[in-house]
Formats: structure tokens, sequence, C-alpha cells
């Protein structure tokens, strides 16, 4: 039998009192347990910058706090509210509407998934990047399935809905495909002008007429100051996302998927980690950013069974990533990764990556 309107109201105003005096309690325990975090990761850098050595306690060995308390009451004085439909995430076919609109661009697409494989492959066998390494990370990434045009949210079904704009074998974000394109775009540019040159006239006219586009992106993606969150603004203008869909572009795609990979590596090398990085490690700082992932895999390895995976997350990030919090540990999430390539990479299209390598 439901309460009286003054009963539930009366109820309603003593269930929101122990709702808000949980989450107070929360709220200001993961406060100073991120600040804590934030405060680890500048000591660290700064150990680092003076050539300390580290030791197990500049990381947090705690976890984070977890919200156990009541979920909010509803008050029975409103209407119930419809569940509101999650934001739009922009699909490839904004990314293509875009490139037309804003740069009269229409990217070269392949004629199947393994015509575009094999020009990975040539991308990323001539940056140095393993086989090992170009496989595996597909896997993880693209399920070991996946296509050049896949997009997170719609890996198992094209009626799905897009989670992130993140595209490709490596998914990137259309903030990734900003920056790439502001750091390396020069690169690029200079490498398929050169290619251009070798051409028969009509490829090579349509290349050249390709890069004069390029070229406005370029201007584009570079008009800002080299910062994620500068980029991250422009990801999300029409510009931005016509930048993304060159990742579709034949020409363009497989360079900027392998740069991504590559600016990774080559910032381990610069901190002076001379082996070769493993899968899982290089999807470490795919996953997390190169700082934190470098961070992540050259602790020592006695260390990885101790230290949460909340050190290496802001977090925002943290909160969206429910691998890193299943696998709370390092440990646990290298497994993880390598146990997830170890089954992906037993599928048709990682298989065929694999054939493309010579």
């Amino acid at each position: 039998m439901p309460l009286a309107p003054n009963a539930a109201m009366a109820k309603y105003r003593q269930d929101l009192a122990t709702y808000l005096q949980a989450r107070e309690a929360y709220q200001a325990a993961a406060k100073t347990y991120w600040s804590w975090i934030a405060e680890k990761r500048r000591s660290r850098n700064g150990k680092r910058a003076g050539g300390a050595a580290l030791s197990i306690d500049d990381y947090v060995l705690d976890q984070p706090p977890v919200y156990s308390g009541p979920p909010k009451p509803r008050d029975p004085s409103k209407p119930s509210e419809p569940a509101q439909p999650p934001p739009y995430v922009p699909v490839v076919a904004d990314f293509l509407a875009a490139a037309a609109n804003e740069f009269k661009f229409t990217p070269r697409l392949p004629r199947n998934d393994g015509e575009f494989k094999r020009a990975y492959v040539a991308a990323a066998a001539a940056a140095g990047l393993s086989k090992d390494q170009v496989v595996r990370i597909y896997s993880f990434e693209a399920t070991g399935n996946g296509t050049y045009d896949l997009e997170a949210g719609l890996e198992y079904s094209k009626n799905g809905r897009a989670i992130t704009t993140a595209l490709g074998y490596n998914q990137l974000l259309a903030t990734n495909s900003v920056e790439i394109l502001a750091e390396s775009g020069e690169h690029f540019f200079a490498a398929l002008a050169a290619k251009a040159q070798q051409l028969p006239d009509d490829d090579k006219k349509a290349l050249e007429k390709k890069l004069a586009i390029v070229r406005k992106m370029i201007a584009f993606a570079k008009s800002v100051p080299d910062d994620w969150n500068e980029h991250e603004a422009l990801a999300k203008t029409q510009k931005g996302l016509a930048i993304h869909a060159l990742n579709l572009d034949m020409d363009f795609g497989p360079l900027l998927q392998t740069q991504k990979l590559l600016d990774s590596i080559v910032f381990a090398r610069r901190k002076g980690f001379a082996r070769p990085l493993s899968a899982a490690e290089l999807e470490m700082m795919n996953l997390t950013g190169d700082g934190s992932g470098f961070d992540m895999v050259t602790m020592p390895a006695d260390w990885r069974d101790k230290v949460p995976t909340a050190n290496f997350f802001q977090q925002h990030g943290y909160a969206d990533n429910p691998v890193a919090q299943r696998n709370n540990v390092v440990a646990k999430l290298l497994a993880a990764t390598n146990a997830v390539m170890d089954s992906e990479v037993k599928k048709p299209g990682a298989k065929e990556l694999a054939a493309a390598f010579p």
C-alpha cells in the first residue's frame, strides 16, 4: 500500500539526508585520494627529472574509494523524468560529410579491407614496428576482426551506438588525429609529395590535389598550441571531424594509425628504454598516455602486483575505464591485456594482418 503524500515526503527527506551524507563523505575521500595520486605523480616526475631513483613508496598503494551508500531517492512530489538518451557521438558518415563540406575532400577508400591492411603493414614496417606489436595491438583494439573503418561501440553491429570517435585498427580518437596531423603532418606531406613524383600523370595529379587539401587541414590543426586540450577543442568542430576522415584514406590512414604507436616507441627511446616494447607494454602507453604508460611499464616487476592502476589515470579517466578498475593493479592489467591479445590474434582479421607481413 503506497504511503500517504505527507508520509512519502517525510520518508523522501529522510532518505535524501542519508544519501547526501553518504555522498559527501565519499566525495571528500575521493578528493583526498585523487589529490594524493596527483601529488605522487608530480613527485615521481620531479625525481626522474633530477635523476633520482624511485621507490615503491612513490606510488599510492591504496585502491581508490568506491561509493557504497544508498542511491539518490526520487522526489515523490515531482513526476518521473524519462531516461535521457546518451549524447550523440559522430560516426563515419559524419566524418565523411564534414570532410566534403569543410575541405571538399573525399578519402580514397580501399576496395576491400585486405587492401588497407597491406598499406598499413607497409607503413608500420617502414616505421620499424614489429609484426608482433602491430598484430597484437590490432587484436586488442579492433577485436581481431575489425575493419579499417571500425568505430568504438560498433564492433559487433553497425546498428549499435558509437561510444567514442575512436576509429580504425588502433582506435584513434578525433583528438588523436588532429594532434598527429599537427605534429607529424609535414612529415606525411613530404613523404607523399615525393611519392607523387613517381606516379603516372593522372595518379600524380590526384595525389597532388589531395595534398593541397591536406595542407589546409595541417594549418587548421596547427592553429592552436600543441596541447591535448587545445586539440580536443578543435576535434569537436566540423573541421576537426573532417581531419578524422583522413583515417579512412588509403594514403593518409595507414600513416596516422602507424604514427600513434610510433610516437610511443620514440618517447620510450628518448627516455633511455633500449629494448623493444612488448605489444602489451605499448598498449599501456596507448591506453594511459605515453608518460603514464612509460611509468607503468618501467617499474620493477616485483612492484607490479602491489601498485594500483589508479596511479596512472586522472580521476575521470579511471571512472570511464572498467578494465583498469577490474584489473586494479599493474600486474593484473598487463596480464588481462595479454590474455585478450592471445585470444583475439586467432581471429581471421588478425591472421590476415599477420599474413600481410613479408
